[in-house]
């Protein structure tokens, strides 16, 4: 059986009540303080969004928390996408100052003098990832012998219905190639707890839920305050638990039914054990949806089109598409409805304000 603890927090307590749940949740116990440890937030959109991307609560809260601990080699590691800019993302989310206040050094994944790509050799059973890229796995090799805390908040995703700690693993261990998995997104995820299994003497996870996300996320969603905190050792009840919450069967999503069945963590709500709040009858009745990229996705990656996709993703053509989703994340639906969005919320929840208050 595993644990996953879910706490209730509020604004004016929230960064003492993230130091409480780690030492509640023990992750002293899970991962060695004397041993590096990784951050890995999310940066979901570089812009201010709440409810796509850590929140600076979450990132103070987990530092300190690991600190009173005894943890003191800490370390933040950031990566790109093709549509995302990591520089810009932690600044507009408001991360640089709290680097700065609790000297954190931060690692960039797509910079040489802070790592190198190496080609890796799972020595468990890997589903698709050896079939994608058959040239090799690469991963980071600064990832190598170090604890990861992965940070990621509970939201939707159009591509997997939910997105969460194991999804967060996405990004620090697949270079910008790794659209090529879209089609097999959940045997991916599968292969990236695996390979973090292997290389990870420990492996820990801080899930934000003070505002998540409903909607086709990870970026166009509405942000809902609902105040809740999660840990867990175990990356697949931590998320199975996190769509349970949000309203999903968590079975019912592959990545945590194959995760479970390869025994990798439990993703039956039954099998797991909640500390702190009762949620047996939380539920947030959240829904997934589509907006225009991931209707253009949908036909590429799992329909009529699926079986030409090495033409459109593995060749100069990939461009059209990548240009296209950023025009329309950031050109199109942040300035005519995201930002306005935010702006609602800074105005008129708790946690926008408490955004604000964090200097920029």
């Amino acid at each position: 059986m595993s644990t996953v603890y879910v706490f209730k927090t509020r604004p004016e307590t929230v960064v003492d009540d993230y130091i409480k749940l780690l030492k509640t949740a023990q992750v002293n116990r899970h991962l060695d303080p004397n041993t590096t440890t990784i951050l890995k937030d999310n940066i979901s959109w570089h812009f201010p969004y709440l409810s796509a991307n850590t929140t600076p609560w979450q990132l103070e809260g987990t530092i300190l928390g690991l600190k009173e601990l005894g943890f003191r080699d800490i370390t933040c590691v950031q990566n790109k996408t093709v549509v995302t800019n990591a520089f810009k993302g932690e600044k507009l989310n408001k991360y640089v100052p709290i680097f700065k206040k609790y000297n954190i050094p931060v690692l960039y994944n797509f910079r040489d003098e802070d790592m190198k790509w190496v080609t890796y050799e799972p020595k468990g059973d890997i589903l698709v990832l050896d079939k994608i890229f058959p040239e090799g796995i690469r991963i980071p090799d600064y990832f190598f012998g170090k604890n990861v805390v992965h940070l990621p908040t509970m939201k939707c995703h159009i591509y997997t219905t939910t997105t969460g700690a194991m999804k967060n693993a996405f990004g620090g261990l697949l270079n910008t190639k790794r659209h090529y998995t879209h089609s097999v997104i959940h045997e991916t995820l599968v292969d990236l707890l695996t390979i973090q299994k292997e290389i990870h003497p420990g492996v820990f996870a801080v899930m934000d839920g003070t505002v998540c996300g409903n909607g086709p996320g990870p970026r166009t969603m509405e942000p809902i305050e609902k105040d809740y905190i999660l840990a867990s050792a175990d990356q697949v009840a931590i998320d199975a638990i996190a769509a349970k919450m949000m309203g999903f069967d968590p079975l019912s999503l592959p990545f945590i039914r194959l995760a479970h069945e390869k025994g990798l963590g439990v993703g039956d709500p039954r099998q797991i054990e909640i500390v702190g709040e009762d949620i047996e009858r939380v539920n947030f009745n959240f829904s997934v949806g589509d907006n225009l990229a991931s209707r253009v996705g949908d036909l590429l990656w799992f329909g009529p089109l699926k079986a030409m996709q090495n033409l459109f993703f593995r060749t100069p053509l990939v461009n059209l598409f990548i240009f296209g989703s950023f025009f329309y994340h950031d050109y199109f639906w942040w300035p005519t409805r995201g930002k306005k969005k935010m702006e609602y919320v800074r105005k008129n929840y708790r946690w926008g304000q408490l955004f604000d208050k964090y200097s920029e």
